[in-house]
């Protein structure tokens, strides 16, 4: 008869105050125990309602694994501290899976977040239903608590377990979307074949693998094994760790950094960077996980009882810590250089401006210091799209050329000076428009004078053909008085005869390779030139006939 029979929970006196409620108090890493044993019951599917009624607030987790008899209630799930593994139970029942559980102190982790536990569990055509109190639990005087037996009964049912957590110390509204991440960085077992969804009334949150990262900008990813088999960093596992690193194009927030690591699909050690500095801006990017299945099959125990953490104070953990900060030191070198890479992609596409080709076109004296800048803007955080958006400004600035574009050449001595000067043929540069400008002189004045430089001394003379002043006013209307106007005719006339006496006439009676090798004929004396030149040709442009 039911009545006549009892369940019993056997621990230590001391086993509740430190390693239950105390550890846990955080709803999601108590319902990760819940979801742990689901798993190593084979279930397929595991289910989390929560119930935010005031009078009736509470969590169920249902699972469709292969259940507990009576039997194995009292003699394993009540049992703390069995360690399944001492007693050869590696693997679930179905012989699929490896079992998560190891220490046999899940269940103390319910207590830190409710005070009632109902446990209703169906196999093999029988369903037990036993409810635990924590204020009876702590307050017994016996090695033994007795937990409440509501029913014993044959059932139809299919096999499963169904855990009603109530009397909750969580007062506020529940958020299933934040619980449904949370879990999803506690496990790396979510595929096809295992699946849990938390449910909040009309609201259904599946929980996989891809939750933990959905609201990450990806931007690249190193894959394991692959990543670290090419790279010369030694560690006997090195071949059996799995995962992915990845790192974003924006920073991350704080919590949503560094590498988690699980074994067996079960998380074993928070995200962190291991020890290595986090002073560099690279760690604000970068997140992922590495399944390090071995250290759950060492003989030391390195797993802390939560779950949070190894023990990085022993020796099998510390050579792994060792290997895991060269191989992130490793993928900040990769990273910074394709970081680096794709921005200039991105910003040859959007600006088309092609970095070193443009550095290549800068005096020698300037592109340091541009690609000091740039290289300064690389490794700032600014998205791909924020730096092209600089380095537009930047070029825009301090373009190709710069010395021959800050000069503002007028558009007949651009068109005329251009090519030459960028092929640094600086004498012909000039030459080229000089004769522009001594052309579109003589078809603007009409002038048939076959002497170069007594047209000028003709077209601008004492009876000009044209007049350079004549379209110009004072800001009140008034005229400017004759002299002004005179001088200003005057100037365009001797700087017209200068550039064909000074300029053109000796550059078409030395050789080119004279000047330049002396010294007469530099860069700069081509960009002073062209830029009378097109003062010129602006008062030209200006000009009218008499």
């Amino acid at each position: 008869m039911p009545n006549e029979k009892k369940l019993v929970m056997r621990f230590d006196p001391h086993t509740i105050e430190h390693l239950g409620v105390k550890m846990y108090t955080q709803i999601p890493t108590a319902i990760a125990e819940i979801i742990a044993n689901s798993y190593d019951a084979d279930a397929h599917n595991v289910t989390i309602r929560l119930f935010d009624d005031e009078d009736d607030k509470k969590i169920v987790v249902e699972d469709d694994g292969v259940g507990m008899t009576f039997d194995e209630v009292n003699n394993e799930f009540l049992v703390i501290g069995r360690n399944r593994r001492a007693e050869g139970k590696v693997k679930s029942p179905s012989g699929t899976r490896i079992v998560t559980g190891k220490k046999g102190l899940g269940k103390l982790a319910l207590f830190g977040i409710g005070d009632t536990i109902e446990v209703i569990t169906k196999k093999e055509g029988i369903e037990v239903h036993f409810k635990m109190n924590w204020e009876r639990l702590k307050h017994t005087t016996k090695t033994n608590y007795t937990p409440e037996i509501i029913s014993i009964d044959e059932s139809d049912e299919p096999s499963g377990t169904t855990i009603i957590l109530s009397d909750l110390k969580r007062k506020s509204p529940f958020d299933e979307q934040a619980l449904a991440i949370s879990l999803s960085k506690l496990f790396n077992f979510y595929d096809k074949t295992f699946t849990v969804t938390v449910i909040k009334g009309d609201v259904k949150i599946p929980v996989n693998r891809e939750l933990k990262y959905s609201d990450l900008k990806k931007q690249f990813e190193f894959a394991f094994p692959g990543y670290a088999a090419g790279k010369e960093v030694d560690y006997q596992y090195k071949d059996d760790i799995a995962g992915g690193v990845i790192t974003t194009e924006i920073p991350l927030r704080p919590g949503l950094r560094g590498i988690t690591l699980y074994a067996n699909g079960r998380l074993v050690n928070a995200p962190e960077f291991f020890g290595r500095s986090e002073s560099s801006h690279f760690y604000s990017y970068v997140t992922g996980w590495l399944e390090v299945d071995f250290v759950d099959n060492w003989e030391e125990d390195v797993i802390s009882t939560n779950r949070q953490s190894l023990n990085w104070d022993l020796e099998n953990t510390e050579i792994l810590r060792d290997f895991l900060q060269s191989i992130l030191s490793e993928i900040q070198k990769d990273w910074r250089k394709m970081r680096k890479d794709e921005k200039r992609k991105k910003i040859a596409e959007k600006i088309r401006v092609d970095i070193p080709e443009w550095y290549s076109k800068l005096p020698k004296e300037i592109q340091p210091k541009i690609e000091s800048i740039v290289d300064s803007i690389d490794r700032s955080e600014l998205t791909a799209e924020e730096e092209s958006d600089t380095v537009k400004s930047l070029h825009t600035l301090i373009p190709e050329y710069p010395y021959y574009h800050w000069r503002h050449l007028h558009p007949e001595v651009q068109e005329s000076s251009k090519g030459d000067y960028q092929s640094e043929d600086y004498y012909r540069a000039f030459t080229e428009s000089a004769k522009r400008y001594i052309n579109s002189v003589r078809d603007k004045s009409g002038s048939s004078n076959p002497s170069e430089q007594s047209m000028m001394g003709e077209v601008f003379g004492d009876n000009p053909a044209l007049i350079v002043t004549k379209n110009y006013k004072r800001p009140n209307g008034d005229d400017f008085p004759e002299h002004i106007k005179n001088d200003i005719q005057k100037g365009q006339k001797f700087l017209s005869m200068g550039v064909v006496s000074g300029g053109r006439n000796p550059l078409s009676h030395e050789e080119i390779s004279n000047l330049r090798d002396s010294g007469l004929f530099s860069e700069k004396d081509c960009l002073d030139m062209l830029s009378l030149l097109s003062h010129l040709s602006k008062r030209l442009e200006d000009s009218r006939k008499a």
